[in-house]
């Protein structure tokens, strides 16, 4: 193998492939590896830790072909401390790869490649629906961390992603919180529901571009294809929860506040919350008002209150101030509406004028 990339390229690709590989494995070296393929086809960068997977395409010249399987981190670490313009170069000969740019060179053993495993793509041609990059960032990283961090229930811990009559439904809870957002979509063809781990979603959400991904599913893994290669991730075999019958029908109190004094309100407040994170919202209707309240007992108490167009009943309620918080990554509106369903019932949260947000967040005890 003799190949040549530019700096940045180069890079750029084994950090983002990086990512995909184990930090260590005893027993199967190549899982801690990026495995480097120089083809008729171009210059591949591939890397698995058997939940999700990489298969990159690298823009370089390739003057002999090979295939090499490279520890990841040892890669990683020369490819981030190269600076400048310029090319670096991978020559293979026998067991040992060559990394030269410049008057530097570094040689590294390599792992047998035999040993990298099969990357499974997903068999159906037709399940495929094409999104912009960024929204697909969007859902995953606002989405990700309402879903449940524990693997009791594997399908608490996924993103549910429904395509159904050209609309894209993805939806996460932990029990406490539940996150709806809905994305029209261009093509009405593909139908399907998918399950797909958050964390896989998360990390992926840090690697995809901005510009159109195709995304392609089966029952047992999905993948998102551009330009730049092909990220997979395997998808949880559960079946979700029915969540529309938690949605409450009936509500006592409604109230609208603009967005920046929601969020500047939350965030003085959240300051005095005590250990378990807790405040306090106060709907006044006479006063059309919405009042935060957080009291520590080590560091003091807060209590403001923010104009709010407010209808219906008084009521105080309580919650943990980071699950209040996560709405504002799901809707960029000029003012949100919150939704009282009474004592002991969760909150509905909609950004206004915007249809396809719904959030819930069950209140803390008093």
């Amino acid at each position: 193998m003799n190949i040549s990339f530019e700096k940045k390229e180069f890079s750029e690709k084994v950090s983002t492939a990086s990512r995909f590989a184990l930090q260590r494995h005893a027993t199967l070296p190549a899982l801690a590896s990026l495995l480097i393929i120089a083809s008729d086809d171009g210059v591949k960068l591939r890397s698995t830790n058997l939940e999700t997977a990489a298969d990159l395409k690298v823009r370089g010249t390739c003057r002999e072909k090979g295939v090499a399987a490279v520890p990841a981190a040892i890669l990683s670490q020369i490819s981030s401390s190269l600076s400048g313009e310029g090319e670096v170069t991978l020559e293979q000969v026998g067991e040992i790869l060559t990394v030269k740019t410049g008057t530097s060179k570094s040689v590294i053993k390599t792992v047998p490649y035999d040993d990298f495993p099969s990357i499974p793509f997903p068999e159906s041609g037709t399940n495929r629906i094409v999104l912009p990059g960024a929204t697909l960032k969007m859902l995953f990283s606002a989405l990700a961390p309402c879903a449940s961090a524990s693997s009791v229930r594997p399908e608490l811990a996924s993103i549910y992603l429904s395509i159904e009559g050209g609309v894209l439904t993805a939806v996460a809870t932990d029990s406490f919180r539940l996150a709806e957002k809905k994305i029209p979509l261009t093509g009405r063809g593909a139908q399907g529901k998918l399950l797909i781990p958050a964390k896989n979603a998360a990390d992926i959400a840090h690697v995809l571009p901005n510009e159109d991904v195709i995304v392609s599913f089966d029952e047992h893994q999905c993948a998102f294809i551009g330009d730049f290669g092909t990220f997979i991730t395997r998808l949880t075999n559960s079946v979700y929860p029915d969540y529309r019958q938690i949605i409450p029908k009936e509500s006592i109190v409604e109230a609208i506040v603009l967005r920046r004094d929601f969020e500047s309100a939350l965030r003085r407040t959240a300051v005095f919350s005590d250990s378990f994170q807790k405040i306090t919202l106060h709907f006044d209707p006479k006063k059309n008002l919405l009042s935060f309240e957080a009291r520590n007992a080590d560091i003091g108490e807060s209590n403001e209150s923010v104009p709010a167009k407010v209808s219906g009943d008084s009521i105080d309620l309580s919650f943990n101030h980071r699950y209040l918080a996560t709405v504002l990554g799901l809707s960029n509106t000029e003012s949100i509406s919150f939704v009282a369903t009474g004592v002991g019932r969760p909150l509905l949260i909609r950004g206004v004028g915007d249809p396809s947000l719904l959030y819930l967040v069950s209140p803390m005890n008093q």
